[in-house]
C-alpha cells in the first residue's frame, strides 16, 4: 500500500483571498484539506467556499490565542486575557498561563465545542479538529479537544509532531527546529491518550513542514514530497493564499509567504501525482470508519444542536 497524503491549508476564514486560493487549489487537484476557524474576519465566505467544493475536507482550526472566543466570554474566564473578552494576545502568554496551570480543561473543551458547533450549524461536515500555534501539542489542551472530538462525531485530531525524515530536512531557522525537535519530546503523552491510544480518534503518522512554516516554497516543498516514505499516512501543512488588502488588516506573520505557497503547491504537487507509487491523496474525513461510511455515503454528521458536554 503506498503512503497517503493530506494535504491541509490552514487558517480557512481568515480572509476571502485565503478562501479563494483554498477554493482554487483544491479544484487543480493540489489541496485536500482546510481548517477553518470559528470566529475568522471571513468565515461566511469560507463556509460558501467549501459547499462549492463538497470534495474538500474541512476541519475546525481551534483558536485559543488572539481573538474573540465562540462560546460566551463569562464561561471561559481562564482563557481570557486582561480585556476579559478576547483571548491573550501572544503564545507566550498562553503558554505561561498553562504552564501555572491556571487554564480550565473544562473551559477549553467548552470553547472547542462553541467552534465546533458553529460549522456544523452552518452546514459543514467537520472532519477532524487541529489547533492554531498547535497548542494541543500539551496534554492539558489535547484532552478536552479529544474527548470534544468523540462527542461530536469528528474522527481525527492533527498529529502536531513533525517526523524525524522531515525534521532532517533542515528547513527553517535552526531555532525554531530545535524548538520542534524539544517539544517532540511530548509527543508519547500524545500518543498515550486514551482516545489516541484506542483508535476511537485518529490522527496520522506525523505533521511534515512545521519547522519549516513561514519558508515553504516550491524548492522546499519538492524536498519534502520527494522524501515522502513509501507508507504510512502524513499531513503536509501549509498556509497559502493571496496577499492583499484584506490581509493587511488582520495580525497575521504570513504575508507574501502566502503566495509563494500557493504557487509552490501549483507546480510540485502535480510533478510529484506523475511519479511512479506516488501517495493517495486524501483527506482526514477519509479516515477509519467514519471515512468508509463517508465513502458509502452513509455518515451523518452531527447538526451542531447535539447536547455534547
Amino acid at each position: 500500500m503506498s503512503a497517503r497524503l493530506i494535504l491541509n491549508a490552514d487558517d480557512f476564514g481568515l480572509t476571502a483571498g485565503i478562501n479563494r486560493a483554498i477554493g482554487e487549489l483544491h479544484s487543480a487537484g493540489v489541496l485536500t484539506s482546510a481548517t477553518l476557524m470559528a470566529t475568522g474576519p471571513a468565515f461566511d465566505d469560507a463556509v460558501a467556499v467549501a459547499r462549492a467544493h463538497p470534495t474538500l475536507g474541512v476541519g475546525c482550526h481551534v483558536v485559543l490565542t488572539g481573538g474573540l472566543p465562540a462560546a460566551h466570554p463569562e464561561s471561559i474566564p481562564s482563557l481570557l486575557g486582561a480585556d476579559g473578552k478576547s483571548f491573550r494576545p501572544s503564545l507566550l502568554d498562553f503558554l505561561q498561563a498553562l504552564l501555572r496551570g491556571t487554564i480550565s480543561e473544562d473551559e477549553v473543551a467548552r470553547e472547542a465545542i462553541a467552534q465546533v458547533q458553529k460549522l456544523q450549524r452552518a452546514g459543514i461536515d467537520v472532519t477532524h479538529l487541529d489547533t492554531h500555534k498547535h497548542t494541543h501539542l500539551f496534554p492539558s489542551i489535547a484532552r478536552p479537544l479529544l474527548h470534544v472530538a468523540e462527542r461530536a462525531s469528528i474522527g481525527a485530531i492533527r498529529n502536531p509532531f513533525e517526523p524525524a525524515w522531515s525534521l532532517a530536512l533542515d528547513h527553517g531557522s535552526g531555532l525554531r527546529r530545535l524548538g520542534v525537535r524539544l517539544i517532540g519530546r511530548l509527543r508519547p503523552r500524545f500518543e498515550a491518550l486514551a482516545q489516541i491510544r484506542n483508535g476511537r480518534v485518529l490522527s496520522t503518522d506525523g505533521t511534515v513542514a512545521i519547522s519549516g512554516t513561514g519558508e515553504l516554497n516550491s524548492t522546499s516543498l519538492a524536498e519534502v514530497l520527494g522524501a515522502l516514505p513509501s507508507a504510512g499516512t502524513y499531513e503536509l501543512l501549509c498556509h497559502p493564499g493571496y496577499n492583499d488588502r484584506d490581509l493587511d488588516r488582520v495580525a497575521t506573520r504570513l504575508r507574501a509567504q502566502r503566495n509563494v505557497e500557493r504557487e509552490a503547491l501549483l507546480s510540485e504537487v502535480p510533478r510529484l501525482l506523475a511519479q511512479p507509487n506516488a501517495p493517495a491523496l486524501i483527506h482526514y474525513g477519509s479516515l477509519g470508519n467514519f471515512g468508509a461510511l463517508r465513502e458509502l455515503g452513509q455518515f451523518t454528521p452531527d447538526s451542531g444542536y447535539e447536547k455534547v458536554l
